[in-house]
């Protein structure tokens, strides 16, 4: 049975997306002063302890990423708003667009200014997980990974319990990129360390790649067997 869904939502999309997601996390841990920059629940986590602490200076340096998610969220939704029904570019490809902007200032960013890099980079983050939510009609994200584990293993379990092939293929695809994340965070590693800040550029190559299949199909839809 075939069904017809936006190309956004394909694996090479997908994949192309999670290899970012975890070349950035490494990125960001290796030469920007050891932070995750794709997942928020750190900060929040940190941020209590601090204020816990009566350290309310110390609260803000991890507040600050937090409202940088949000506003991420914000101009995604902002994009889609306003493109939703632009007739020569689909808001997926603005929002790629704007994260590759973002990524191409963050290399020019000293060690110096590692707390405005990290900032920017959750911003990319943010909208990166908010523009790309679905892959072949199923919630997934590309810059986090235990979503996409609890998904997969359900539908593996599902597959076990019913046989049915749509729930093997589901948990395969949610695997499949954790695999992938896996293998942009092995390469970030080993690209930062030799490259140094500049490294984040190998990201808006990977961005580019995915806007160039969302551009050869346009608006049009793609579809899943």
């Amino acid at each position: 049975m075939s069904t017809s869904r936006h190309v956004a939502e394909n694996f090479k999309v997908g994949a192309l997306l999670s290899f970012v997601g975890g070349y950035l996390d490494t990125y960001t841990y290796i030469c920007r002063d050891g932070v995750f920059a794709n997942a928020q629940t750190g900060n929040i986590v940190l941020m209590g302890l601090r204020l816990t602490d009566g350290e309310f200076r110390e609260a803000v340096h991890y507040l600050i990423p937090i409202l940088s998610f949000v506003i991420g969220v914000i101009a995604v939704e902002l994009i889609k708003w306003r493109f939703n029904d632009a007739p020569k570019v689909h808001w997926h490809q603005l929002t790629l667009l704007v994260e590759m902007a973002i990524l191409a200032a963050v290399g020019f960013i000293t060690n110096s200014r590692n707390d405005l890099a990290n900032i920017l980079v959750s911003l990319t983050c943010a909208m990166q997980v908010e523009g790309f939510r679905r892959l072949n009609g199923n919630a997934y994200a590309t810059t986090m990974c235990t979503g996409n584990l609890r998904s997969g293993s359900e539908s593996l379990f599902n597959f076990f319990k019913s046989k049915d092939s749509t729930e093997l293929r589901k948990a395969l695809s949610y695997f499949g990129i954790i695999g992938i994340f896996i293998i942009g965070a092995g390469f970030g590693a080993v690209i930062t360390r030799v490259i140094g800040l500049k490294a984040v550029f190998l990201c808006i190559v990977g961005q580019a790649c995915a806007l160039a299949v969302l551009k050869v199909n346009g608006n049009d839809n793609c579809s899943d067997e």
